[in-house]
């Protein structure tokens, strides 16, 4: 374990030993507002029912090789630029800044990944830096690995649906009439994406082929695995995100909590899985702190600052080794 300190250095004495000796699977209780004789039927009907219908892909019916690279490339678009650029390193953390416009449009593209609005995500997202790894938090491993991947969402949690859980950790999102505005619509999004992947999938078979039945079968392809496998899969990323860095892993930076450097996370989750650098300084906009740490999210976000879309851009103020060079 390395001796390099991170923004939230292990207390002296016993402390330490008692942080460490946590440390583990099933060393946590559930967060206080939790109970789990309170299902989420939101949450568990969606998860169970998007679940079901992506098992279509299965069926040779459903393929067709554009759904399978679309569904491949929405994976960055919607997961990379949506759920990691837009949703965690500038809503949560404001780690670099960008017009309006383009912030309230990746906002929207998050939003069709179907993982919340921005307001309670973000809120979600900041209780648990807050609390990494104590009870408080949403979603520790530390409680058990299922929780942390997806169990927490089944189980309500009064902690996070208060009102003083918005004032405290996402006041400045719901604060933008636009982001007020999705806290209750986005579902009506994400659907009209969904019909948005059918109609055009239908139009372009149509011209295609020419028939009414070919057409209906390439535009059912097309949403099938363009929307819903697309969603199931960024869902699967972002939880190995949320929990295996919390157990497995290597550690740049002594922090309060279990954060930890995972290669495989890393690579699936497009950089995310450099939790114990992003712990450490969950400010910076890239989580790559050694040359060979890549994180291709920050990459997406130099091709920003490039275009002129992106400046302000926080970048890592103590490196493990020589890395991320100033853009």
């Amino acid at each position: 374990m390395s001796s390099l300190k991170g923004d939230h250095a292990l207390p002296d004495g016993a402390r330490v030993e008692e942080v460490l000796s946590n440390h583990r699977a099933g060393a946590l209780l559930l967060p206080l507002g939790a109970s789990k004789r309170r299902i989420d039927w939101r949450y568990a009907g969606a998860v169970g029912g998007c679940h079901l219908l992506a098992c279509l892909a299965f069926s040779p019916w459903f393929f067709s090789w554009t759904g399978l690279a679309l569904a491949w490339c929405g994976i960055f678009i919607f997961g990379g630029l949506g759920i990691n650029l837009c949703y965690h390193r500038l809503l949560c953390h404001r780690s670099f800044q960008c017009p309006l416009w383009l912030e309230h449009t990746l906002a929207c593209i998050a939003v069709c990944c179907f993982e919340d609005s921005p307001a309670r995500w973000v809120a979600t997202h900041r209780l648990h830096h807050h609390h990494s790894d104590e009870r408080p938090d949403p979603h520790s491993p530390l409680v058990n690995l299922f929780w942390s991947y997806m169990g927490w969402l089944f189980i309500e949690n009064t902690d996070l649906n208060r009102v003083a859980a918005y004032d405290r950790y996402a006041r400045d999102i719901i604060r933008d009439r636009f982001y007020a505005g999705l806290e209750r619509t986005y579902p009506l999004v994400v659907v009209a994406s969904w019909l948005g992947y059918f109609t055009v999938g239908f139009f372009v078979g149509l011209a295609l082929t020419g028939t009414v039945r070919d057409a209906v079968q390439y535009g059912a392809s097309i949403w099938l695995w363009g929307a819903v496998v697309r969603t199931v899969l960024v869902w699967h990323i972002t939880w190995c995100g949320n929990s295996f860095p919390h157990l497995f892993g290597y550690r740049n930076y002594e922090t309060r909590d279990n954060s930890r450097n995972n290669i495989i996370v890393a690579v699936i989750t497009s950089g995310e899985g450099w939790h114990n650098n992003h712990h450490a300084e969950p400010g910076s906009a890239s989580n790559s702190h050694r040359w060979w740490e890549l994180d291709m999210t920050y990459l997406a976000l130099k091709l920003f600052v490039l275009l002129g879309l992106a400046w302000n851009v926080q970048l890592p103020t103590r490196l493990a080794d020589v890395t991320v060079p100033p853009l």
